[in-house]
């Protein structure tokens, strides 16, 4: 079943380069804090690349200013989603996790079968509103879409 605001965000363990290679679960990141957390299908991949996180990076500084944490998830190993950082520029405190097993993707039910194109199981694409641990807003792409999990869409579209 796919997650709908009111639902608890589950409890999973993600991946993340800090110093190091750490194992972070769900709770600890979401319980406590306003948080969006956006997905894409894949680091280095063209809508992802392109428009999806350089739109985050751009707007990072706003969803701040309405203490809102921002996080970056895709099913890359933690090394590619490091490098991908990198490559964009993106700001300390934009936390990029890795999904590598899709357990995260899998349990909000917005897992996708992208074998056709080599790629394995992946993540929609998708962002989430996230209050001390429980969905408030769904922005959930049709596929192939990129309208609704934008930066300025979700921005537009936080509560007051």
């Amino acid at each position: 079943m796919t997650i709908q605001a009111g639902d608890r965000i589950p409890e999973v363990t993600l991946k993340r380069i800090r110093e190091g290679m750490e194992t972070v679960d769900t709770t600890t990141l979401f319980d406590g804090r306003k948080a969006v957390l956006f997905a894409v299908p894949g680091a280095f991949t063209p809508t992802c690349s392109a428009r999806h996180l350089p739109g985050y990076v751009e707007h990072f500084d706003d969803f701040r200013a309405k203490g809102v944490e921002v996080f970056c998830m895709a099913v890359n190993d933690p090394f590619v989603m490091q490098a991908w950082a990198t490559a964009n520029s993106v700001p300390e405190g934009l936390q990029m996790l890795s999904d590598g097993n899709c357990e995260l993707a899998r349990a909000l039910g917005l897992e996708m079968d992208a074998s056709a194109s080599g790629m394995g199981m992946r993540s929609r694409r998708f962002a989430l509103y996230v209050e001390d641990g429980v969905v408030r807003e769904c922005f959930i792409e049709e596929p192939g879409k990129f309208e609704v999990s934008a930066a300025e869409y979700v921005l537009a579209h936080l509560p007051a």
